[in-house]
């Protein structure tokens, strides 16, 4: 499963899958981002994700956690830092992916945002993810969106 540019579709979900545990452990530990990518880094399945997406989705969150915060404000019923700790770190890894990361399509991103909540997250924490992504994807990705 890759696509004509040669990125591993496969090895890629699985980085935003480790990446959401590692942004999950990061947002609970206050631990520094590079002592959370060497932990997960020597875990034996990091083997089998896209490591340098893996990295590129944490660096970018934390340098940007600002502005992924505000960008998320309009569309959430709660200030950020009171939602479920696993759906914040699916919003700001989506969040990331579709201020940031053009290259990605908006509707792999929330797809991706919503499977990882269904596997860690709260039994319908994947309902409240999806409407609200899919609202900032609206606002970022708006021509996308149309087209």
């Amino acid at each position: 499963m890759s696509r004509p540019e040669g990125i591993d579709l496969a090895a890629r979900s699985r980085a935003r899958r480790r990446a959401l545990q590692a942004l999950y452990a990061w947002q609970l530990s206050g631990s520094h981002m590079n002592a959370v990518i060497d932990q997960f880094r020597h875990e034996q399945d990091m083997e089998v994700a896209d490591l340098e997406y893996f990295e590129d989705l944490l660096h970018g969150v934390e340098r940007n956690i600002d502005a992924i915060d505000i960008s998320l404000k309009p569309f959430v019923d709660r200030d950020v830092g009171q939602i479920d700790p696993i759906e914040r770190a699916a919003l700001r890894l989506a969040a990331y992916e579709l201020k940031y990361r053009p290259d990605v399509p908006y509707r792999v991103i929330i797809n991706e945002a919503i499977e990882v909540t269904k596997r860690f997250g709260a039994d319908h924490g994947h309902s409240y993810v999806n409407g609200v992504l899919d609202k900032l994807a609206g606002t970022l990705r708006a021509t996308e969106k149309r087209g």
